[in-house]
């Protein structure tokens, strides 16, 4: 039985399975959330990137949740961002994003060393670094004004998961800022009539909808 009490994992004699287990039942139990987070900050330092991962996660959504409770753990979050682990760097930057979400002040020091990861040699990092900007956009759309170029860049991306999320920021800036996304919508509105993939054209459509600018 592990003694959250503490606030930090020791090893009580848990496998990887058990405690990655153990993780599953704490995702499901939201009450305890606030109480915990030392208790899973203090996974960041296990030696298992499984758990590391899990735990990257899981303080992503508490601190959606509990963003001032979870302020203490955002600057062993961002150490994530220079890992060699893809899984590491792709959960990390998702846990900013959530957590900028929630507060975007508290992620405010790393915000901009974000935009490296649009060009992460891994394809799921350049795709978890779209979904953060989504979730920061949506409460602090007014900071990506001046980084659009980095986005539409995206539109062009090499991997199809990453082109179909790529409309996706547009979209949310589109509802909220229209003016950022105006200079992309001929782009968007052929993107959504060529492209070999239903989805991104999909998306390409919803983003320009969004907006309200072009019938």
């Amino acid at each position: 039985m592990t003694n959250y009490s503490k606030g930090k994992f020791e090893d009580a004699g848990l496998t990887e399975a058990e405690l990655y287990k153990e993780l599953g039942t704490l995702t499901k139990d939201k009450g305890k959330w606030e109480e915990i987070i030392p208790y899973v900050s203090s996974l960041l330092a296990h030696e298992s990137v499984k758990i590391q991962a899990k735990a990257l996660w899981l303080l992503g959504e508490m601190g959606f949740a509990y963003p001032l409770s979870v302020q203490d753990a955002v600057p062993a979050i961002t150490a994530f961002l220079d890992s060699s682990e893809p899984l590491l760097r792709e959960r990390a930057v998702n846990a900013l994003g959530r957590i900028g979400r929630a507060d975007c002040s508290l992620i405010e020091p790393y915000w901009a060393g974000l935009f490296r990861f649009a060009s992460d040699e891994a394809a799921k990092v350049r795709l978890n670094f779209i979904w953060a900007s989504e979730n920061i956009a949506t409460n602090t759309p007014d900071v990506y004004a001046e980084h659009m170029p980095i986005f539409e860049a995206l539109l062009h991306d090499a991997d199809d998961k990453v082109r179909m999320e790529a409309p996706e920021i547009f979209r949310v800036l589109g509802r909220r800022r229209p003016e950022f996304v105006r200079p992309y919508l001929e782009l968007l509105r052929q993107i959504s009539e060529t492209d070999g993939n239903r989805v991104v054209r999909i998306h390409c459509l919803g983003a320009i909808k969004a907006t309200g600018l072009m019938k």
